[in-house]
């Protein structure tokens, strides 16, 4: 396995990946199969666009032509927040977990951010009750600093979120 950089050759699998991600895991995401499902594969294409200056970076947990696992940062272009970074789209198929992969995608998103002129720090959310992830970004560094009621609704509810930064300048 490696981590790598994901450029718009991997939309499709990408695409399918995170559809699988979407209906496994609705309560974990803020986008849903339906939403995602109906965009072209030219919007995968874009979210992994591999220019140096992309505002997104998407990276790749990889076996050979399998991805196995995905988390991606975004880079804010506005001039009071651009020092925040924001860690999106985290999953690791759940046939591959408990392999490092999860801790070794969140360690190059925080590389990544440091490599990213003026930004100090990455933030995320978490699904409140989603302990395996809220430990895994604490072993990396995150602090939680507040939870969001009524965060996400999910057609029967609605699920909090744990919000976490941690310092990377």
């Amino acid at each position: 396995m490696q981590i790598q950089r994901l450029g718009p050759q991997w939309a499709e699998v990408y695409r399918s990946l995170m559809l699988h991600a979407y209906g496994a895991h609705p309560d974990a995401f803020t986008s849903t199969v339906a939403e995602r499902s109906r965009l072209p594969l030219s919007w995968w294409q874009l979210r992994l666009d591999d220019r140096a200056d992309a505002q997104d970076q998407v990276w790749g947990a990889v076996d050979g032509s399998e991805l196995l696992g995905v988390a991606g940062v975004s880079f804010n272009p506005r001039q009071k927040v651009a020092h925040k970074a924001h860690l999106f789209g985290m999953y690791v198929d759940p046939h591959r977990r408990k392999q490092g992969a999860g801790k070794l995608l969140v360690e190059a998103i925080l590389a990544a951010a440091r490599q990213h002129p003026g930004v100090l720090l990455v933030q995320l959310t978490v699904t409140e009750g989603n302990h395996a992830a809220e430990k895994l970004y604490q072993r990396c560094g995150f602090k939680a600093f507040g939870v969001e009621p009524f965060a996400v609704s999910n057609g029967n509810g609605f699920v909090s979120k744990v919000h976490m930064w941690c310092e990377v300048g």
